[in-house]
Formats: structure tokens, C-alpha cells, sequence
């Protein structure tokens, strides 16, 4: 049975993706430096996800939109969106998320820019 958790609106403070990584072509994305919003959908509907990012200096940009299937999780690299633009690399932001149902979100950071890596974690801030 599933378990009715989470909120429909988050909001992570905090985002950047570095633009370099120290990685070798044979570790390809696995140390790749990048930013993730990791999303669990523990209802049985699937779940339909828009991120909105706001920036310092220029107006925000979203929605970027995703699905999270009923009882699944979604690990979104930030790298990864490209519709309507693709994040932009060394530059500070903020994201939005807004789902049509509760779920839970985490915010990730690995940050590979030296061989001493540095990962983040922590769950975004709920809204509703």
C-alpha cells in the first residue's frame, strides 16, 4: 500500500553546478560534477513535476518538466535540462519545484573540481 507523504510545492535555496570535473574518460558521468534533485513518489499515481529556476541577476527560466511514476523515484540532474535552456555552468541559482501531488524532494551537489571531491546533501525546503 502506498504511503501519502510529501508536499506539492519545494523550494531549494541553493544551486550551482560547477563547470569543471576531475574525472578520466573511463569514469565518464559517474565523477562528473553536477547538481541533482532526487524525487520519490511513494502515491500510486504517477506524479507531474515542473522546476522553475531563478536567478541573481536575469529573469527565471522553467518550466522544465518531468514524471515520476506511482511509486518510483526520479534522481534529476540539473545538468541534465535542457527545455527551454540548459542550466548554465558556474553561475549561482535557485529552484522552484511544484508537483500535481505530494512527494518528497533531496538536493545533491558532487563537486568534482578536485580530486578531493565534495558531495552535498540535504532535503529541499517544503512549501505547502
Amino acid at each position: 500500500m502506498p504511503i501519502p507523504i510529501g508536499r506539492k510545492q519545494w523550494a531549494i535555496a541553493e544551486g550551482y553546478i560547477p563547470g569543471k570535473s576531475t574525472k578520466s574518460a573511463e569514469q565518464g558521468r559517474a565523477l562528473e560534477s553536477h547538481e541533482t534533485a532526487c524525487l520519490l513518489n511513494a502515491s500510486d499515481q504517477e506524479a507531474h513535476v515542473e522546476l522553475t529556476l531563478f536567478f541573481a541577476d536575469r529573469e527565471p527560466v522553467g518550466p522544465y518538466r518531468v514524471t515520476v511514476p506511482a511509486r518510483r523515484t526520479l534522481h534529476v540532474r540539473f545538468n541534465d535540462l535542457k527545455d527551454p535552456e540548459p542550466v548554465p555552468r558556474d553561475t549561482d541559482y535557485a529552484s522552484l519545484i511544484q508537483s500535481d501531488i505530494p512527494i518528497v524532494v533531496q538536493h545533491t551537489r558532487l563537486d568534482t573540481r578536485q580530486s578531493e571531491l565534495a558531495l552535498i546533501s540535504t532535503v529541499a525546503f517544503p512549501i505547502d
